[in-house]
């Protein structure tokens, strides 16, 4: 196993499949600082079970009392960093950006954020990402753009001027030494208290946290199903806001019957957006069709897609670009149906509900040259969409 960043030494042995946590060395480090775990060796129960099956079964009827112990802030760190290398957490995160510490860490048992700021318990904040690509961010100014939109319609006041935000997020990366991965970042109303409203908060918060992916998204064909979860209303579906409650339900229905994700109709019946992606479809004519954008998130990924199909157009693959509205009938009978976000890039549909998509089993030509495009764009493209990082 590869070591962790920020622990001393080897790395710590994962307790996915035991009953205990054991350590191989005896301290780990937070900053300068060494912390003893003592030879960590503490029961799963401690930090509740890792199992699927018994986080997700149905509550029970417990009698037994618990002694709750009293912990110590270095036990607490302890802890955390026990929880840390038990094997819950299934992405590798190489750095976090917190404006309440005024810093950046590069340990994950630090990478940790108030229990009273308004983000978590009333979801009063926003969030963007941009891919992290041979050393550069992809699309960071067009997504930072879409963030302070979606900012001032949360009503959350900037605690930084937008390019003191940019240098913080680039310099975040920096730090990472992160070349290929993903850079996620937050505006919150703030920490203060757990009222309704920020009134009482100081300040607001900005975090971001540096994700180290090791692969690009397969473009895979997948199944799709009509999403019988209510769609966020006008407002909160053109804000991305933290609150993506809707969001995970229809994707959790769709994992359920078997299929990847769940597509939403807007209130008239149109095609509108999948749970964190846009949607497009190649008519039978070699148009390419996609829902507008005034009832749905902006897709920068989707966004940039439009503007890569010029030469899909001089070539004659396609005959055509329309965004408008696209009906389920337009959508079903489709020669194709794509996926596309920042997640996935670009992942073709082979089928929607019981109907298949085009021809049935097979990804199209479309969705492929676009999904290459992109990636093309994500390597080679102008200064425009990629911004270095200096390491």
């Amino acid at each position: 196993m590869a070591s962790i960043p920020g622990f001393a030494g080897q790395s710590m042995v994962g307790a996915r499949s035991t009953d205990t946590i054991r350590s191989q060395r005896s301290f780990f480090l937070v900053g300068s600082k060494r912390i003893a775990l003592k030879g960590v060796e503490m029961p799963l129960r401690k930090f509740g079970s890792l199992k699927s099956s018994d986080r997700m079964g149905p509550p029970q009827a417990c009698n037994t009392s618990v002694d709750l112990p009293l912990l110590s802030m270095s036990e607490v760190t302890e802890r955390l960093a026990a929880f840390h290398v038990s094997g819950a957490r299934n992405q590798e995160y190489t750095a976090m950006y917190s404006s309440i510490v005024g810093g950046v860490t590069t340990n994950p048992v630090a990478m940790v954020i108030p229990m009273d700021d308004h983000m978590v318990h009333r979801g009063h904040g926003i969030f963007d990402t941009a891919a992290i690509m041979d050393g550069h961010l992809y699309e960071l100014d067009q997504h930072l753009d879409r963030f302070l939109r979606s900012a001032s319609m949360a009503k959350i006041h900037l605690p930084f001027d937008r390019s003191t935000m940019r240098s913080i997020l680039i310099q975040t990366v920096s730090m990472s030494k992160c070349k290929q991965g993903s850079l996620r970042y937050w505006l919150s109303a703030g920490p203060g208290d757990f009222q309704l409203t920020p009134a009482s908060c100081m300040n607001p918060a900005f975090y971001a946290v540096v994700i180290q992916i090791q692969s690009l998204p397969s473009p895979a064909g997948c199944k799709v199903i009509t999403s019988t979860i209510p769609m966020k209303p006008l407002e909160f579906s053109i804000m991305k806001s933290t609150n993506y409650l809707p969001n995970a339900l229809s994707k959790m229905e769709a994992e359920e019957k078997g299929a990847y994700v769940g597509i939403w109709l807007d209130e008239e019946g149109f095609i509108a957006e999948g749970p964190n992606m846009n949607v497009a479809f190649v008519t039978k004519k070699k148009e390419l069709m996609m829902p507008s954008f005034d009832k749905i998130l902006s897709g920068c990924t989707a966004k940039r897609v439009l503007e890569l199909t010029d030469g899909l157009v001089a070539d004659g693959r396609l005959t055509g670009v329309r965004v408008g509205n696209v009906t389920v009938e337009e959508g079903k009978k489709a020669e194709e149906m794509m996926l596309i976000g920042s997640g996935v890039i670009v992942k073709p549909v082979l089928q929607w509900d019981d109907k298949c998509i085009g021809d049935a089993g097979k990804e199209g030509p479309i969705a492929r040259a676009l999904y290459n495009l992109i990636v093309d764009d994500m390597k080679s493209g102008p200064s425009t969409v990629r911004v270095p990082v200096s390491y």
